[in-house]
Protein backbone atom coordinates (compact mmCIF):
# COMPACT_ATOMS: atom_id res chain seq x y z
CA UNK A 1 0.00 0.00 0.00
CA UNK A 2 1.31 3.43 -0.97
CA UNK A 3 2.22 5.66 1.96
CA UNK A 4 0.67 9.15 2.13
CA UNK A 5 2.62 12.02 0.62
CA UNK A 6 4.74 14.09 2.94
CA UNK A 7 5.12 17.83 2.41
CA UNK A 8 8.30 17.46 0.35
CA UNK A 9 6.49 15.27 -2.19
CA UNK A 10 3.83 17.92 -2.79
CA UNK A 11 6.45 20.63 -3.27
CA UNK A 12 8.50 18.35 -5.49
CA UNK A 13 5.53 17.70 -7.77
CA UNK A 14 5.03 21.46 -8.25
CA UNK A 15 8.68 22.35 -8.70
CA UNK A 16 9.14 19.64 -11.33
CA UNK A 17 6.40 21.05 -13.57
CA UNK A 18 7.78 22.75 -16.73
CA UNK A 19 7.64 26.55 -16.47
CA UNK A 20 7.74 29.61 -18.70
CA UNK A 21 9.71 32.64 -17.51
CA UNK A 22 7.53 35.73 -16.98
CA UNK A 23 8.51 39.39 -16.65
CA UNK A 24 6.86 41.05 -13.65
CA UNK A 25 6.47 44.24 -15.69
CA UNK A 26 4.34 42.35 -18.20
CA UNK A 27 1.97 40.88 -15.61
CA UNK A 28 -1.03 43.03 -14.76
CA UNK A 29 -3.94 42.41 -12.38
CA UNK A 30 -7.18 44.30 -12.99
CA UNK A 31 -9.76 44.74 -10.26
CA UNK A 32 -13.12 45.47 -11.86
CA UNK A 33 -15.15 44.09 -14.77
CA UNK A 34 -15.25 47.56 -16.31
CA UNK A 35 -11.43 47.69 -16.37
CA UNK A 36 -11.39 44.27 -17.97
CA UNK A 37 -13.98 45.19 -20.61
CA UNK A 38 -12.07 48.34 -21.53
CA UNK A 39 -8.76 46.46 -21.68
CA UNK A 40 -10.28 43.71 -23.83
CA UNK A 41 -11.70 46.28 -26.25
CA UNK A 42 -8.35 48.09 -26.35
CA UNK A 43 -6.46 44.93 -27.28
CA UNK A 44 -9.05 43.88 -29.85
CA UNK A 45 -8.81 47.26 -31.55
CA UNK A 46 -5.01 47.14 -31.64
CA UNK A 47 -4.57 43.48 -32.62
CA UNK A 48 -2.04 43.02 -35.42
CA UNK A 49 -1.58 39.26 -35.97
CA UNK A 50 -4.02 37.04 -34.09
CA UNK A 51 -7.16 37.39 -32.03
CA UNK A 52 -8.50 34.28 -30.28
CA UNK A 53 -11.41 34.55 -27.84
CA UNK A 54 -12.30 31.55 -25.65
CA UNK A 55 -15.30 31.67 -23.31
CA UNK A 56 -18.22 29.56 -22.15
CA UNK A 57 -20.44 31.92 -24.11
CA UNK A 58 -20.54 35.21 -25.98
CA UNK A 59 -24.05 36.54 -25.39
CA UNK A 60 -26.26 38.41 -27.83
CA UNK A 61 -26.81 41.31 -25.41
CA UNK A 62 -25.28 44.81 -25.39
CA UNK A 63 -21.88 43.70 -24.10
CA UNK A 64 -21.70 40.75 -26.47
CA UNK A 65 -22.66 42.94 -29.40
CA UNK A 66 -20.03 45.50 -28.41
CA UNK A 67 -17.28 42.87 -28.25
CA UNK A 68 -18.25 41.07 -31.44
CA UNK A 69 -18.65 44.36 -33.31
CA UNK A 70 -15.17 45.38 -32.15
CA UNK A 71 -13.83 42.06 -33.45
CA UNK A 72 -15.45 42.57 -36.84
CA UNK A 73 -14.10 46.14 -36.95
CA UNK A 74 -10.60 44.86 -36.20
CA UNK A 75 -10.90 42.30 -39.00
CA UNK A 76 -12.13 44.98 -41.37
CA UNK A 77 -9.16 47.21 -40.49
CA UNK A 78 -6.71 44.34 -40.84
CA UNK A 79 -8.00 41.65 -43.26
CA UNK A 80 -4.97 39.42 -42.53
CA UNK A 81 -5.80 39.24 -38.82
CA UNK A 82 -6.26 35.62 -37.70
CA UNK A 83 -9.58 35.73 -35.84
CA UNK A 84 -11.18 32.76 -34.12
CA UNK A 85 -13.80 32.60 -31.36
CA UNK A 86 -14.58 29.45 -29.35
CA UNK A 87 -17.64 28.95 -27.14
CA UNK A 88 -19.52 25.97 -25.76
CA UNK A 89 -21.53 24.26 -28.51
CA UNK A 90 -24.55 23.47 -26.33
CA UNK A 91 -24.76 26.82 -24.56
CA UNK A 92 -24.71 28.73 -27.84
CA UNK A 93 -27.81 26.93 -29.12
CA UNK A 94 -30.18 27.64 -26.26
CA UNK A 95 -31.51 30.71 -24.51
CA UNK A 96 -30.62 31.71 -20.99
CA UNK A 97 -31.64 29.45 -18.12
CA UNK A 98 -35.44 29.60 -17.81
CA UNK A 99 -35.88 31.26 -21.21
CA UNK A 100 -36.92 29.76 -24.50
CA UNK A 101 -34.77 29.24 -27.57
CA UNK A 102 -36.31 32.00 -29.68
CA UNK A 103 -33.22 34.20 -29.40
CA UNK A 104 -30.05 32.13 -29.36
CA UNK A 105 -26.44 33.14 -29.66
CA UNK A 106 -26.10 31.08 -32.85
CA UNK A 107 -28.67 33.31 -34.53
CA UNK A 108 -26.70 36.36 -33.37
CA UNK A 109 -23.45 35.01 -34.82
CA UNK A 110 -25.14 34.20 -38.13
CA UNK A 111 -26.69 37.66 -38.41
CA UNK A 112 -23.29 39.28 -37.89
CA UNK A 113 -21.88 37.09 -40.66
CA UNK A 114 -24.75 38.18 -42.93
CA UNK A 115 -24.04 41.82 -42.10
CA UNK A 116 -20.36 41.41 -43.04
CA UNK A 117 -20.27 38.81 -45.85
CA UNK A 118 -16.73 39.68 -46.90
CA UNK A 119 -15.17 39.30 -43.43
CA UNK A 120 -14.19 35.87 -42.17
CA UNK A 121 -14.65 35.94 -38.39
CA UNK A 122 -14.63 32.26 -37.44
CA UNK A 123 -16.90 31.29 -34.53
CA UNK A 124 -16.75 27.67 -33.36
CA UNK A 125 -18.76 25.59 -30.94
CA UNK A 126 -16.89 23.02 -28.85
CA UNK A 127 -19.07 20.12 -27.62
CA UNK A 128 -17.24 18.67 -24.62
CA UNK A 129 -19.94 16.06 -24.09
CA UNK A 130 -23.19 14.95 -25.71
CA UNK A 131 -25.29 16.93 -23.24
CA UNK A 132 -24.58 20.25 -21.59
CA UNK A 133 -25.32 18.90 -18.12
CA UNK A 134 -22.54 16.32 -18.60
CA UNK A 135 -19.77 18.72 -19.55
CA UNK A 136 -19.09 22.09 -21.15
CA UNK A 137 -16.24 24.13 -22.54
CA UNK A 138 -15.04 25.87 -19.38
CA UNK A 139 -11.62 26.64 -20.83
CA UNK A 140 -10.56 30.28 -20.35
CA UNK A 141 -8.06 32.68 -21.82
CA UNK A 142 -8.23 35.05 -24.76
CA UNK A 143 -5.04 35.48 -26.76
CA UNK A 144 -4.45 38.70 -28.66
CA UNK A 145 -1.04 38.84 -30.37
CA UNK A 146 1.35 37.92 -27.50
CA UNK A 147 -0.96 38.89 -24.63
CA UNK A 148 -3.16 36.47 -22.67
CA UNK A 149 -6.19 37.95 -20.92
CA UNK A 150 -7.31 35.38 -18.38
CA UNK A 151 -10.58 35.53 -16.47
CA UNK A 152 -13.32 33.19 -15.36
CA UNK A 153 -15.84 35.56 -16.91
CA UNK A 154 -17.83 34.91 -20.05
CA UNK A 155 -18.95 37.75 -22.31
CA UNK A 156 -22.28 39.39 -21.49
CA UNK A 157 -23.70 42.43 -19.72
CA UNK A 158 -23.31 41.22 -16.16
CA UNK A 159 -19.82 39.74 -16.52
CA UNK A 160 -18.54 42.92 -18.19
CA UNK A 161 -20.65 45.34 -16.09
CA UNK A 162 -22.13 46.89 -19.19
CA UNK A 163 -25.36 47.95 -17.48
CA UNK A 164 -26.29 48.23 -13.77
CA UNK A 165 -25.35 44.81 -12.39
CA UNK A 166 -21.99 43.08 -12.43
CA UNK A 167 -20.65 39.60 -11.73
CA UNK A 168 -17.30 39.84 -9.98
CA UNK A 169 -14.40 37.74 -11.26
CA UNK A 170 -10.60 37.81 -11.53
CA UNK A 171 -8.87 39.58 -14.41
CA UNK A 172 -5.21 38.87 -15.20
CA UNK A 173 -3.19 40.00 -18.20
CA UNK A 174 0.14 38.44 -19.17
CA UNK A 175 2.24 39.45 -22.15
CA UNK A 176 4.37 36.42 -22.93
CA UNK A 177 5.00 35.04 -26.46
CA UNK A 178 5.71 31.47 -25.30
CA UNK A 179 2.57 31.34 -23.14
CA UNK A 180 0.45 32.84 -25.93
CA UNK A 181 1.88 30.41 -28.51
CA UNK A 182 1.20 27.41 -26.24
CA UNK A 183 -2.44 28.43 -25.77
CA UNK A 184 -2.90 29.02 -29.51
CA UNK A 185 -1.31 25.65 -30.28
CA UNK A 186 -3.63 23.92 -27.79
CA UNK A 187 -6.67 25.34 -29.59
CA UNK A 188 -5.42 24.58 -33.08
CA UNK A 189 -4.22 21.06 -32.24
CA UNK A 190 -7.09 19.94 -30.01
CA UNK A 191 -10.14 21.76 -31.36
CA UNK A 192 -9.79 22.62 -35.03
CA UNK A 193 -8.57 19.22 -36.23
CA UNK A 194 -11.69 17.43 -34.90
CA UNK A 195 -14.94 17.21 -36.87
CA UNK A 196 -17.03 17.62 -33.73
CA UNK A 197 -15.92 21.28 -33.49
CA UNK A 198 -18.05 23.15 -36.02
CA UNK A 199 -18.74 26.70 -37.13
CA UNK A 200 -21.63 28.32 -35.27
CA UNK A 201 -22.14 31.30 -37.57
CA UNK A 202 -23.91 29.13 -40.15
CA UNK A 203 -27.69 28.98 -40.34
CA UNK A 204 -27.86 25.20 -40.53
CA UNK A 205 -26.45 23.34 -37.53
CA UNK A 206 -25.93 19.61 -37.11
CA UNK A 207 -27.89 17.93 -34.36
CA UNK A 208 -26.45 16.33 -31.27
CA UNK A 209 -27.41 12.93 -32.68
CA UNK A 210 -25.49 13.60 -35.89
CA UNK A 211 -22.39 14.57 -33.91
CA UNK A 212 -22.65 11.83 -31.28
CA UNK A 213 -19.66 9.72 -32.34
CA UNK A 214 -17.55 12.79 -33.16
CA UNK A 215 -18.22 14.26 -29.71
CA UNK A 216 -17.19 11.00 -28.08
CA UNK A 217 -13.92 11.03 -30.04
CA UNK A 218 -13.27 14.67 -29.17
CA UNK A 219 -13.93 14.16 -25.47
CA UNK A 220 -11.60 11.18 -25.26
CA UNK A 221 -8.86 13.16 -26.97
CA UNK A 222 -9.34 16.16 -24.65
CA UNK A 223 -8.89 13.96 -21.57
CA UNK A 224 -5.34 13.32 -22.81
CA UNK A 225 -4.53 16.84 -24.04
CA UNK A 226 -2.39 19.47 -22.33
CA UNK A 227 -0.38 22.56 -23.22
CA UNK A 228 2.91 21.97 -25.00
CA UNK A 229 5.79 24.43 -24.65
CA UNK A 230 9.52 24.68 -24.16
CA UNK A 231 9.69 25.35 -20.42
CA UNK A 232 13.16 26.67 -19.70
CA UNK A 233 12.44 28.64 -16.51
CA UNK A 234 14.09 27.62 -13.26
CA UNK A 235 12.51 27.43 -9.81
CA UNK A 236 14.35 30.61 -8.83
CA UNK A 237 12.45 33.01 -11.08
CA UNK A 238 8.91 34.22 -11.74
CA UNK A 239 7.32 31.62 -14.01
CA UNK A 240 4.01 30.37 -15.42
CA UNK A 241 2.66 26.91 -16.23
CA UNK A 242 -0.55 26.61 -18.28
CA UNK A 243 -2.49 23.45 -17.39
CA UNK A 244 -5.59 21.86 -18.93
CA UNK A 245 -7.77 19.16 -17.45
CA UNK A 246 -10.83 17.06 -18.26
CA UNK A 247 -12.15 14.06 -16.39
CA UNK A 248 -11.45 12.40 -13.09
CA UNK A 249 -7.81 12.44 -12.04
CA UNK A 250 -6.75 15.06 -14.56
CA UNK A 251 -3.59 17.14 -14.24
CA UNK A 252 -5.33 20.34 -13.10
CA UNK A 253 -7.04 18.43 -10.28
CA UNK A 254 -3.66 17.08 -9.19
CA UNK A 255 -2.15 20.58 -9.19
CA UNK A 256 -4.97 21.95 -7.01
CA UNK A 257 -4.59 19.05 -4.58
CA UNK A 258 -0.81 19.44 -4.40
CA UNK A 259 -1.02 23.21 -3.99
CA UNK A 260 -3.25 22.99 -0.93
CA UNK A 261 -1.14 20.25 0.63
CA UNK A 262 2.14 22.05 -0.04
CA UNK A 263 1.34 25.16 2.01
CA UNK A 264 3.80 25.98 4.78
CA UNK A 265 1.67 28.70 6.40
CA UNK A 266 -1.54 29.66 4.62
CA UNK A 267 -3.96 28.71 1.88
CA UNK A 268 -6.46 31.20 0.47
CA UNK A 269 -8.96 30.19 -2.15
CA UNK A 270 -12.12 31.51 -3.74
CA UNK A 271 -15.09 29.60 -5.10
CA UNK A 272 -18.55 30.88 -6.04
CA UNK A 273 -20.29 27.60 -5.18
CA UNK A 274 -19.43 25.93 -1.88
CA UNK A 275 -19.52 22.35 -3.07
CA UNK A 276 -15.98 21.08 -2.59
CA UNK A 277 -14.77 17.69 -3.85
CA UNK A 278 -14.22 15.23 -0.96
CA UNK A 279 -10.45 15.16 -1.51
CA UNK A 280 -10.22 18.94 -1.07
CA UNK A 281 -12.21 18.80 2.17
CA UNK A 282 -9.80 16.14 3.44
CA UNK A 283 -6.82 18.29 2.37
CA UNK A 284 -8.23 21.29 4.23
CA UNK A 285 -8.86 19.35 7.43
CA UNK A 286 -5.39 17.80 7.28
CA UNK A 287 -3.78 21.22 6.92
CA UNK A 288 -5.87 22.70 9.74
CA UNK A 289 -4.79 19.90 12.06
CA UNK A 290 -1.17 20.79 11.24
CA UNK A 291 -1.82 24.36 12.34
CA UNK A 292 -1.98 25.91 8.85
CA UNK A 293 -4.37 28.78 8.11
CA UNK A 294 -7.11 28.22 5.55
CA UNK A 295 -9.05 31.21 4.22
CA UNK A 296 -12.07 30.52 2.04
CA UNK A 297 -13.86 33.39 0.28
CA UNK A 298 -17.23 32.27 -1.03
CA UNK A 299 -20.23 34.12 -2.34
CA UNK A 300 -23.24 34.73 -0.12
CA UNK A 301 -26.23 32.77 -1.43
CA UNK A 302 -27.79 36.03 -2.65
CA UNK A 303 -24.61 36.71 -4.68
CA UNK A 304 -24.94 33.38 -6.47
CA UNK A 305 -25.79 33.68 -10.17
CA UNK A 306 -28.56 31.07 -9.66
CA UNK A 307 -30.22 33.01 -6.83
CA UNK A 308 -33.84 34.04 -7.43
CA UNK A 309 -35.31 36.78 -5.14
CA UNK A 310 -38.49 35.84 -3.31
CA UNK A 311 -40.54 38.41 -5.25
CA UNK A 312 -39.78 36.64 -8.54
CA UNK A 313 -41.33 33.42 -9.92
CA UNK A 314 -39.89 30.31 -8.32
CA UNK A 315 -37.74 27.97 -10.43
CA UNK A 316 -36.07 24.73 -9.35
CA UNK A 317 -32.66 26.12 -10.33
CA UNK A 318 -33.15 28.74 -7.60
CA UNK A 319 -32.69 26.02 -5.01
CA UNK A 320 -28.99 25.60 -5.79
CA UNK A 321 -27.68 28.58 -3.74
CA UNK A 322 -29.51 27.19 -0.72
CA UNK A 323 -28.00 23.72 -1.22
CA UNK A 324 -24.56 25.33 -1.35
CA UNK A 325 -25.29 27.32 1.80
CA UNK A 326 -26.35 24.16 3.62
CA UNK A 327 -22.99 22.65 2.61
CA UNK A 328 -21.17 25.68 4.00
CA UNK A 329 -23.08 25.73 7.28
CA UNK A 330 -22.43 22.03 7.87
CA UNK A 331 -18.75 22.49 6.99
CA UNK A 332 -18.27 25.39 9.41
CA UNK A 333 -20.23 23.63 12.17
CA UNK A 334 -18.02 20.56 11.82
CA UNK A 335 -14.86 22.68 11.98
CA UNK A 336 -16.03 25.35 14.43
CA UNK A 337 -13.10 24.67 16.76
CA UNK A 338 -10.67 25.73 14.01
CA UNK A 339 -12.74 28.87 13.42
CA UNK A 340 -12.45 29.63 17.13
CA UNK A 341 -8.67 29.23 16.88
CA UNK A 342 -8.65 31.61 13.89
CA UNK A 343 -7.10 28.93 11.73
CA UNK A 344 -10.17 28.55 9.50
CA UNK A 345 -11.29 31.89 8.07
CA UNK A 346 -14.59 31.99 6.19
CA UNK A 347 -15.62 35.13 4.33
CA UNK A 348 -18.96 35.68 2.60
CA UNK A 349 -18.89 38.09 -0.35
CA UNK A 350 -21.92 40.31 -0.94
CA UNK A 351 -22.32 43.67 -2.69
CA UNK A 352 -25.98 44.70 -2.94
CA UNK A 353 -27.57 42.65 -5.74
CA UNK A 354 -24.37 42.01 -7.67
CA UNK A 355 -23.05 38.46 -8.04
CA UNK A 356 -19.79 36.65 -7.33
CA UNK A 357 -17.88 34.37 -9.67
CA UNK A 358 -14.31 34.33 -8.29
CA UNK A 359 -12.16 31.25 -8.24
CA UNK A 360 -8.47 30.70 -7.62
CA UNK A 361 -5.85 29.75 -5.04
CA UNK A 362 -3.03 31.60 -3.28
CA UNK A 363 -0.42 29.53 -1.39
CA UNK A 364 1.87 31.31 1.08
CA UNK A 365 3.62 34.04 -0.93
CA UNK A 366 5.09 31.93 -3.71
CA UNK A 367 2.35 30.03 -5.55
CA UNK A 368 -0.95 31.08 -7.09
CA UNK A 369 -3.43 29.50 -9.47
CA UNK A 370 -5.41 31.63 -11.90
CA UNK A 371 -8.30 29.45 -13.06
CA UNK A 372 -11.92 29.18 -14.10
CA UNK A 373 -12.22 25.94 -12.10
CA UNK A 374 -14.99 26.22 -9.51
CA UNK A 375 -13.30 23.59 -7.32
CA UNK A 376 -16.47 21.53 -7.25
CA UNK A 377 -17.38 17.99 -8.38
CA UNK A 378 -18.58 19.20 -11.78
CA UNK A 379 -15.28 20.94 -12.52
CA UNK A 380 -13.45 17.92 -11.12
CA UNK A 381 -15.00 15.40 -13.54
CA UNK A 382 -17.19 16.85 -16.30
CA UNK A 383 -16.06 20.20 -17.73
CA UNK A 384 -12.99 21.04 -19.78
CA UNK A 385 -11.03 23.31 -17.44
CA UNK A 386 -7.71 25.07 -17.43
CA UNK A 387 -5.57 27.36 -15.32
CA UNK A 388 -2.26 29.16 -15.15
CA UNK A 389 -0.02 28.22 -12.25
CA UNK A 390 2.16 31.10 -11.05
CA UNK A 391 5.42 30.35 -9.26
CA UNK A 392 6.78 33.47 -7.58
CA UNK A 393 9.73 32.36 -5.41
CA UNK A 394 11.02 35.92 -4.97
CA UNK A 395 7.59 37.45 -4.24
CA UNK A 396 7.79 39.78 -7.22
CA UNK A 397 4.00 39.72 -7.59
CA UNK A 398 3.36 40.05 -3.87
CA UNK A 399 2.05 43.61 -4.06
CA UNK A 400 -0.22 42.88 -7.04
CA UNK A 401 -1.68 39.73 -5.51
CA UNK A 402 -2.06 41.37 -2.08
CA UNK A 403 -3.93 44.27 -3.68
CA UNK A 404 -6.19 41.84 -5.52
CA UNK A 405 -7.07 40.02 -2.29
CA UNK A 406 -7.58 43.31 -0.47
CA UNK A 407 -10.11 44.41 -3.09
CA UNK A 408 -11.87 41.02 -2.97
CA UNK A 409 -12.16 41.16 0.83
CA UNK A 410 -13.68 44.66 0.84
CA UNK A 411 -17.21 43.33 0.34
CA UNK A 412 -16.93 40.30 2.61
CA UNK A 413 -18.38 39.40 5.99
CA UNK A 414 -16.22 37.36 8.36
CA UNK A 415 -18.04 34.29 9.68
CA UNK A 416 -17.10 33.70 13.31
CA UNK A 417 -19.71 31.04 14.02
CA UNK A 418 -21.74 28.63 11.95
CA UNK A 419 -24.95 30.12 13.38
CA UNK A 420 -24.26 33.30 11.39
CA UNK A 421 -25.19 31.25 8.32
CA UNK A 422 -28.95 30.93 7.88
CA UNK A 423 -30.40 27.56 8.88
CA UNK A 424 -32.65 25.76 6.38
CA UNK A 425 -35.76 26.01 8.60
CA UNK A 426 -35.77 29.74 7.91
CA UNK A 427 -35.66 29.41 4.12
CA UNK A 428 -38.67 30.45 2.02
CA UNK A 429 -41.40 27.79 2.03
CA UNK A 430 -40.95 26.78 -1.64
CA UNK A 431 -37.22 26.24 -1.01
CA UNK A 432 -37.89 24.18 2.11
CA UNK A 433 -40.32 21.97 0.21
CA UNK A 434 -37.88 21.53 -2.66
CA UNK A 435 -34.95 20.65 -0.40
CA UNK A 436 -37.03 18.18 1.62
CA UNK A 437 -38.29 16.52 -1.55
CA UNK A 438 -34.80 16.29 -3.04
CA UNK A 439 -33.33 14.94 0.19
CA UNK A 440 -35.98 12.22 0.51
CA UNK A 441 -35.08 10.77 -2.86
CA UNK A 442 -31.38 11.64 -2.45
CA UNK A 443 -31.32 13.50 -5.74
CA UNK A 444 -29.73 16.55 -4.07
CA UNK A 445 -26.38 14.71 -4.11
CA UNK A 446 -26.71 14.05 -7.83
CA UNK A 447 -27.63 17.69 -8.54
CA UNK A 448 -24.61 18.97 -6.63
CA UNK A 449 -22.37 16.76 -8.76
CA UNK A 450 -23.80 18.21 -11.97
CA UNK A 451 -24.32 21.93 -11.22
Amino acid sequence: MRLPFIKYDYQKYLTELPKIAQSVDHYQVLHTPVEYREMLLHHIKNATRRLYIVALYLERDEAGQEILQAIYDAKKTNPNLDVKIFVDWHRAQRGRMGEGNAQTNVQFYHQMKVNYPNLNVEIYGVPVNRREVLGVLHLKGSIIDDTVLYTGASINNVYLHKLEKYRYDRYHMMTNPILADSMIDYINNNFLVFDGVERLDCLEQKTRKQLKSKIRTLRYHLTQADYQFNGQATNNELALTPIAGLGKGNKLNHVIHHLICSASEKVTFCTPYFNLPPIIIKDIIRQLRKGKKIEIIVGDKTANDFFIPEDQPFNIIGGLPYLYEINLRNFVEKLQNFVDKELLIIRLWKDNDHSYHLKGIWIDDNWALITGNNINPRAWRLDLENGILVHDPNSELHDKFSKELQVIRENTLLVNHFQQIQASQFYPKPIQKLINRLSRIRIDKIIKRLL
